[in-house]
């Protein structure tokens, strides 16, 4: 499902639907294209269903691929069953219901998931009317989120896809980031420096625990001042705790607001303090600037995978091809936390 939504399609779903929740019948209201997404596509899809286990009306999500991805995201299928783990441990997401591996329905796997009420937009939360307590309650969500997600371990035998790390997380991520980026043919000297720099600082792990990996505003459904869902599992792997709450804190995710650490939306006080109180950890400050760094070196790598699929002429992309001419503000936050950290006692 590469193309703009067609009725076809629409149908063909609805088929789908019929069959998975052995309704009489499902009538289609609505079906569109959401925004975002340059990994997956995503597609609202509303209906009503006669009967069955689901009555009623629905509104629900389509994912399925882009048309070229990250190679590091997971399948459809596992980010499904990720999904599904998180569900039953109590993170807030929108509530997993199929997954579909038949090509032949639409034309690519898919999954169908409840939608839920608000908006991911970062931009447009950093710059709503959250009063101050409701960014104070939020930043505290985000860290009793985290905490949540955190306290599934491995192994796991419902994750078999996922795979254990053998040394330190920061290690394997660092000897990751540095096969990826020796695949670009142009020099980064900013982010080879970076990834030195990174393996002669790395502090003791954590631990090993279920991380998200992209759990960052933007990622996230807020209506009201509350977060409704934590969206877009397709990056989760078994990491250290501290990677997740580095990337939340980056600051290539504050969307301008710099001074609100967490992004842009908090401080890290209430972030750090909610997440001990579900953890029983205290969180190192020290650490988790390391895994900014960390964050911000594998952003940039995305950002050059994402142009060069623009430039490859796999996906041709204005959103793709911007995302590439991040690169050098990237690079210049990388220098310039890394200088901050070099001068901290």
């Amino acid at each position: 499902m590469n193309t703009e939504p067609t009725d076809s399609i629409a149908q063909m779903l609805a088929g789908f639907i019929q069959k998975q929740a052995q309704a009489q019948s499902v009538q289609v209201e609505a079906f569109s294209r959401l925004s975002g997404g340059a990994i997956q596509s995503n597609y609202g899809l509303t209906v009503v269903c006669q009967g069955g286990t689901l009555p009623g009306r629905h509104e629900l999500v389509v994912r399925s691929d882009s048309p070229s991805g990250v190679s590091a995201s997971l399948s459809r299928e596992e980010e499904f069953h990720v999904l599904q783990m998180a569900h039953r441990a109590g993170v807030t997401v929108p509530k997993p219901y199929w997954f579909c591996a038949d090509t032949s329905l639409i034309g690519v796997p898919f999954c169908i998931m409840a939608r839920v009420a608000g908006t991911a937009s970062g931009r447009t939360l950093v710059r709503s009317t959250l009063t101050a307590e409701q960014a104070r309650a939020l930043t505290r969500q985000l860290g009793h989120e985290l905490a949540t997600i955190h306290s599934i371990h491995p192994p796991d035998a419902r994750l078999p896809f996922l795979t254990v790390p053998n040394q330190d997380p920061s290690q394997a991520r660092i000897q990751g980031y540095r096969r990826a980026l020796g695949q670009i043919d142009e020099p980064h000297p900013a982010l080879e420096y970076a990834l030195l720099w990174l393996r002669r600082k790395a502090p003791p792990a954590a631990g090993v625990v279920l991380c998200h990996c992209d759990f960052r505003t933007g990622n996230y459904m807020v209506h009201e001042g509350r977060i409704t869902g934590i969206l877009d599992w397709e990056f989760a792997t078994w990491s250290d705790p501290y990677e997740d709450l580095g990337w939340l804190c980056a600051r290539s995710w504050r969307f301008g607001q710099f001074n609100l650490e967490v992004g842009g939306v908090g401080h890290k006080t209430d972030l750090f303090q909610a997440y001990t109180e579900s953890t029983g950890r205290q969180v190192d400050p020290l650490t988790v600037e390391y895994w900014e760094v960390m964050a911000m070196v594998r952003w940039a790598i995305i950002a050059l995978q994402q142009a060069q699929r623009h430039l490859s002429r796999q996906q041709p992309s204005l959103e793709l091809a911007l995302t590439g001419r991040m690169l050098p503000e990237i690079e210049m936050d990388i220098l310039n936390q890394i200088e901050a950290l070099e001068s901290t006692p």
